[in-house]
């Protein structure tokens, strides 16, 4: 069971979105950090998730409108640390190791900080998810100059300065709109390896052709839009400090 904070104590806080996690819920949990905040957002569960994190000792918000961006912009919005972590709730990523992730930014010496997935089996990444993630690390570079090698969810950045980047995507655009504004504002964006494991139960997104290519057609609607201004740049760059 992880450690119940008040939120003012929490030196980081976790955004969790969660549907129909039940099975994976204790693990992840429990791999929380000491003295880190878990928020699981339950997107429209129906097999008990919000019940069980409440009684792990999350905190739990619900999100009606279903999508990944929505979970995650709730979670964000019930933030109230200074840094937050984003991480899956199906078990494929281990929250553990999420001090590497935030320690650039908690140093100040990067902006955003995502975790590049290293696969421990041939099942943890369908060929398709890598084809897809390989175009779409294609793109970002020729868009923003970023030379990423995956659009990971494990992921943080420092809560005013995401807030700053005003994201409107609600689907699964939010990933890659957090970097595309980011890189816009002239964010320091780095890469951590971590292991990449096969998920608990099946992906709502890349656990069939289907979602994997609406996945992509929802980023390459992000991609598209045009270059923050110069006066929001400079409002997000300096909210991030």
């Amino acid at each position: 069971m992880i450690e119940t904070l008040p939120s003012s104590r929490a030196q980081v806080d976790v955004v969790l979105p969660c549907l129909d996690e039940a099975e994976a819920l204790p693990w992840v949990l429990d791999r929380i950090p000491p003295g880190w905040r878990a928020i699981v957002v339950d997107n429209g569960s129906t097999d008990g998730s919000a019940d069980i994190a409440r009684a792990l000792g999350a905190h739990v918000v619900t999100e009606p409108v279903r999508g990944f961006g929505a979970a995650c912009h709730a979670g964000l919005m019930a933030a109230t640390a200074d840094v937050v972590c984003f991480c899956d709730c199906d078990a494929s990523l281990d929250p553990a190791l999420l001090p590497s992730i935030a320690a650039p930014v908690l140093s100040g010496s990067a902006d955003l900080v995502l975790g590049r997935r290293r696969p421990t089996s041939p099942k943890a990444w369908p060929v398709h998810a890598r084809l897809a993630n390989l175009e779409l690390a294609r793109l970002i570079r020729r868009r923003t100059g970023v030379r990423l090698h995956d659009l990971g969810s494990m992921r943080d950045a420092r809560r005013e300065a995401l807030l700053a980047l005003d994201l409107t995507d609600r689907r699964s655009g939010y990933p890659l709109q957090m970097v595309v504004r980011g890189a816009d504002a002239g964010w320091r964006v780095r890469e951590t390896e971590v292991p990449y494991h096969p998920r608990t139960g099946r992906s709502k997104v890349t656990g069939t052709w289907r979602g994997t290519w609406q996945a992509v057609d929802d980023m390459r609607a992000v991609l598209a839009e045009a270059p923050a201004t110069a006066t929001a740049v400079a409002g997000v760059r300096g909210g991030g400090r």
